[in-house]
């Protein structure tokens, strides 16, 4: 069973019935036990970094997702939940995450070719082998939605171009990030959600 972590952000629906689609069970929810329970954990997030990590604190979920972490289950961060797991956020001030990743995210800065939010299908290209890929070719494309992005190189496996470079994909042992979107992609998005759920069989 895999954990989709309900605090609130507008995505976990969809998440948890694209996990679903590849032919696992999934969990949408805020309790701890059933967490840790799990054998693999998905943090999704839309909105502000703050306001994401102000929901976790109130539903008592830190201390679950970093002992989720620990107990080295995998896990995987999609979009805001894959920035939550930097160092710091700068979105409407200054913001601790979760500082598995080292490094912060910032703003695009737009102009006239580069309008801020990054929406829209764009490519991922991969730096290093990562498992979460496989069976998907180099340089396809994935949906975005984000105004803000890891500055970071940091245990980076992907990246894209959108005004500048960025890490689109980072993962450290047995933890995960995409900054894009997987259940708004597709089928690609569908085989990265079936390479996760694989990895979380073969840990149980």
């Amino acid at each position: 069973m895999i954990a989709v972590i309900d605090y609130d952000a507008g995505n976990v629906a969809s998440v948890t019935k694209a996990i679903e689609k590849v032919g696992y069970k999934a969990c949408l929810t805020k309790d701890p036990k059933i967490i840790k329970a799990s054998s693999g954990v998905v943090l999704p997030g839309v909105g502000a970094f703050g306001d994401c990590m102000d929901k976790l604190r109130k539903y008592n979920l830190i201390d679950t997702i970093l002992e989720s972490i620990e107990s080295k289950k995998p896990f995987l961060g999609i979009c805001v939940g894959f920035q939550l797991l930097f160092e710091e956020g700068f979105e409407f001030g200054i913001h601790k995450g979760f500082g598995i990743f080292k490094g912060s995210c910032v703003k695009f800065i737009p102009n006239k070719t580069y309008k801020v939010p990054h929406m829209g299908w764009n490519t991922v290209y991969y730096t290093k082998q990562c498992n979460l890929f496989d069976g998907i070719n180099n340089n396809s494309y994935f949906y975005f939605v984000h105004s803000y992005f890891t500055d970071s190189d940091d245990n980076c496996v992907a990246k894209t171009d959108y005004s500048c470079t960025f890490t689109s994909a980072s993962q450290k042992d047995n933890v995960f990030g995409v900054q894009f979107h997987p259940e708004k992609s597709q089928t690609l998005g569908l085989r990265i959600y079936k390479n996760f759920c694989n990895m979380c069989e073969e840990k149980c």
